[in-house]
C-alpha cells in the first residue's frame, strides 16, 4: 500500500473516536481508494482460499486492497525473480493494491515472533507495540508518530491475547497519540463484536481472515447487522428469538479466548439438525450460495467431504462479512452505531435458529 499520495479524508468522527471516511491515493497510480472503517481482502499468496478469481469477483463491493503475507512471498523469491513480471501478475491479480503483512493473521503466531526472511520493498505503516503495558503502548505510539509513515499498524492486540476491555483501553490511549489524518490498522482482530468495539476506540482498518476461519470450521456466518427501520422485520426477528431460545448452547458462544473455536456468530452446518433444513444460510442474503442452495445441501457436502462445501461457504462468509462492514459505515453515517451494536451483540451475536 505504498505511496506518498496516501491520504485519509474523514467525513465524520462520532463520539470523538469512531471515524468514517475514505483512504485515497492508494497504489502505484494513486487511483484506488478504500472506505473506512473497512477491511482488507484476506488471501493465501494472493488467492482467497477456496475461490478462483472469477468466482471471487461475482461478489460485490470487494475491498480494493489485497493482503498478502510477506514471509510467504519471500519463500517464492527465486521463482518470482525468474518470472520477472511481478507478484501481481504471478498470482493472477489485476485491479488491486497489495498490502504486505509480516505474518498470516489466520494462523497462531507466538508473541514477539520474528522472521529472518526478507524481501525488497518500502515500509509504509509504522508498527505500534508495547504488549499490555499502557505506558509502553503510549510511548511506542508517540515515537512511531514521529516517523514519515503513511499509516499505523497496531500489533500484539490479537483475539485471545487479551480481553476486550483491556484492548479498548490500550487502543483508546494509543489513537490519542496518532495523527488524525493517517489510518490505523489493527492486526489479528476479526470477530464482529470486537470489530465494533475497536471502531469505537478509533481503529480504521482490519484484516478479513475471520470468514476463512469460519469456513475451515465447516460453519456459516449467520448474525444480524440489519439496521433498516422495518417494523415488520423487527416483529419477525422477535418471533425468531422466541422460537429459537434453546439453541444458543448448541451453536456455541462467543469463545472469547480462542480463535480456533466456533463463535456465537456462526452456525455449525455439520450438525445433524441441518440435514432436512431447506432454508438458505441467511434469509435475504444475495450471495450465490444463499440464492441457489439450502442448509441441507451444505450439510450433505460437509459430511461427505466434498470440496464444493468450502467454495460455497467461503462465498457466503466473505459476502456476509463485507456486508457487515458496509452496515457499520452506514450506521456511522446515520448515527445508528448503537443500534448496529445491539444487533450484533443480540443473543450472543447470532441469529437464533427458530423456524422463520
Amino acid at each position: 500500500m505504498a505511496g506518498s499520495r496516501v491520504q485519509l479524508e474523514l467525513s465524520r468522527v462520532v463520539q470523538g473516536s469512531s471515524r468514517l471516511g475514505v483512504l485515497k491515493g492508494l497504489g502505484g497510480t494513486g487511483h484506488h481508494s478504500l472506505d473506512v472503517p473497512g477491511c482488507l481482502l484476506y488471501t493465501h499468496l494472493g488467492t482467497v482460499p477456496h475461490l478462483t478469481q472469477d468466482t471471487l469477483h461475482t461478489l460485490n463491493n470487494l475491498p480494493s486492497v489485497t493482503q498478502v503475507t510477506l514471509s510467504n512471498i519471500a519463500e517464492h523469491q527465486e521463482v518470482l525473480e525468474g518470472f520477472k513480471d511481478g507478484f501481481k501478475t504471478f498470482a493472477g491479480l489485476h485491479d488491486t493494491v497489495l498490502y504486505c503483512s509480516l505474518h498470516d493473521p489466520a494462523t497462531v503466531c507466538p508473541t514477539g515472533y520474528t522472521t529472518n526472511k526478507e524481501l525488497d520493498g518500502v515500509a509504509v505503516f509504522g508498527v505500534v507495540e508495547g504488549g499490555d503495558i499502557l505506558d509502553e503502548r503510549v510511548r511506542s505510539a508517540r515515537e512511531t508518530a514521529k516517523r514519515p509513515v503513511a499509516g499505523f499498524c497496531l500489533d500484539g492486540l490479537q483475539s485471545g491475547s487479551m480481553d476486550q476491555a483491556l484492548r479498548t483501553q490500550l487502543i483508546t490511549a494509543v489513537t490519542k497519540e496518532l495523527p488524525e489524518d493517517k489510518p490505523r490498522l489493527l492486526q489479528g482482530v476479526g470477530r464482529p463484536d470486537e470489530v465494533v468495539a475497536c471502531v469505537e476506540a478509533g481503529v480504521d482498518l482490519f484484516e478479513s481472515f475471520f470468514p476463512f476461519q469460519v469456513t475451515e470450521r465447516g460453519c456459516a456466518l449467520c448474525f444480524s447487522f440489519d439496521i433498516s427501520p422495518d417494523p415488520e422485520r423487527a416483529v419477525l426477528e422477535l418471533n425468531v428469538e422466541e422460537d429459537g431460545a434453546g439453541d444458543t448452547q448448541q451453536n456455541g458462544d462467543l469463545n472469547r479466548g480462542d480463535q480456533t473455536q466456533m463463535t456465537g456468530f456462526e452456525i455449525n452446518l455439520k450438525d445433524k439438525r441441518y440435514q432436512d433444513d431447506f432454508r438458505p444460510l441467511v434469509e435475504g442474503c444475495g450471495c450465490y450460495c444463499c440464492k441457489n442452495h439450502q442448509r441441507a445441501y451444505l450439510h450433505h457436502l460437509l459430511v461427505t467431504n466434498e470440496l464444493l462445501a468450502g467454495v460455497l461457504l467461503m462465498i457466503h462468509n466473505t459476502a456476509h462479512y463485507h456486508g457487515f462492514f458496509g452496515a457499520l459505515r452506514e450506521a456511522l453515517a446515520n448515527d445508528q452505531l448503537g443500534l448496529l451494536k445491539s444487533r450484533v451483540l443480540s443473543d450472543g451475536g447470532r441469529q437464533t435458529e427458530g423456524k422463520e
